[in-house]
């Protein structure tokens, strides 16, 4: 086993919800990933749609048995001393796949070995190992310390709560229908100025329509700036539920910039500009507005891109007149409105 230290750390992540071409719902997850020498763990697996155990959805009382089961400080979930890593983040049931690992102890040190791919209480190493994935040695202070840090009361969760403010209601009823689908909490107003401070500080984004003026969009900043609210600010491109919802996600998104794996989204003279940092399954989708505002969506490609900037191409008639392009990862999402020619 290789004496080599391995870096770790926490950070938060998510897996993107949303409203998808074919009218699915995808939900979205909030988590804390693993830190492994800089890099998310989960980017150096092979592209999986996952959240870890640390989800900041489960009851706390099972967030914190999680966090003790990484320390060691609890019995392993699984025979043979083996713990989930990433899981389903659907369902987290062990029956549609967990990426595991046995967690050991070396002196004071912590170590990560034998990651598999498994589907019932017992691994294949042979099989459905990821060969080439670990050992990884961690120090016991940065290790502690890393995990002991989600166990603070004061920690902040999340603020998955967005507030919707529009001119069209049948418009805002539907997004915020599809945002509580998803798992995100939805309200509509018009005035925020008798909204209590409290109340402000529990929303994580302010989505504005844009029929809403600026002198309104102004009053709604100013109001959270009194409050101590730090939120994010979404202008809406267009009335399009499913391009809305994404632009909310990504507003939502918490991770840290240098640590997304879709960092790049452009759309022009025909085609769409695409970077990721490692390989991974993109899907694109184009929504139009045609002349007499309904909506039209194409799906322009769905497949696995290798790290690097990658182009392509837009069909003409998807992207006719005004129209938007939505990129989507398992754990991002981005929206860019099509230039012009």
């Amino acid at each position: 086993m290789s004496a080599e230290y391995a870096t770790f750390g926490l950070a938060p992540a998510m897996r993107a919800g949303g409203v998808l071409a074919n009218g699915d719902y995808q939900v979205h997850r909030d988590f804390v990933d693993f830190i492994v020498d800089g890099r998310p763990l989960l980017f150096q697996l092979s592209d999986l749609d996952a959240v870890s155990p640390l989800a900041s959805d489960v009851p706390p009382a099972i967030f914190t048995a999680q966090v003790r089961s990484l320390l060691l400080e609890a019995e392993a979930p699984l025979p043979g001393g083996r713990y989930v890593i990433y899981g389903c983040p659907d369902c987290e049931d062990l029956a549609c796949g967990a990426v595991t690992a046995l967690i050991d102890k070396d002196g004071d040190d912590y170590i990560w070995r034998d990651f598999a791919w498994q589907t019932d209480e017992h691994a294949d190493l042979e099989l459905n190992g990821y060969h080439g994935i670990g050992p990884f040695r961690f120090r016991a202070t940065e290790y502690r310390a890393a995990l002991g840090s989600l166990l603070d009361p004061d920690s902040a969760a999340p603020r998955r709560r967005v507030l919707l403010i529009g001119a069209r209601v049948a418009v805002l009823a539907k997004l915020a229908a599809a945002l509580r689908t998803i798992g995100i909490g939805a309200e509509i107003t018009h005035d925020v100025s008798g909204v209590a401070a409290d109340e402000l500080r529990t929303y994580g984004a302010v989505a504005f329509g844009r029929g809403i003026g600026a002198e309104q969009r102004a009053a709604v900043r100013r109001a959270f700036a009194d409050a101590g609210a730090e939120v994010a600010y979404v202008d809406g491109l267009a009335p399009i539920v499913p391009l809305l919802v994404a632009q909310i996600e990504h507003a939502l998104d918490r991770s840290p910039a240098e640590q997304r794996r879709l960092t790049r989204l452009v759309a022009a003279d025909g085609e769409a500009g695409v970077e990721v940092t490692s390989p991974c399954r993109v899907r694109l989708t184009a929504y139009r507005l045609d002349r007499l505002y309904r909506t039209h969506t194409h799906e322009v490609f769905d497949g696995v891109l290798e790290a690097g900037r990658h182009r392509i191409a837009l069909d003409a008639k998807a992207v006719k007149g005004e129209s938007f392009v939505v990129a989507r990862t398992s754990g991002g999402v981005l929206v860019e409105a099509v230039a012009l020619r």
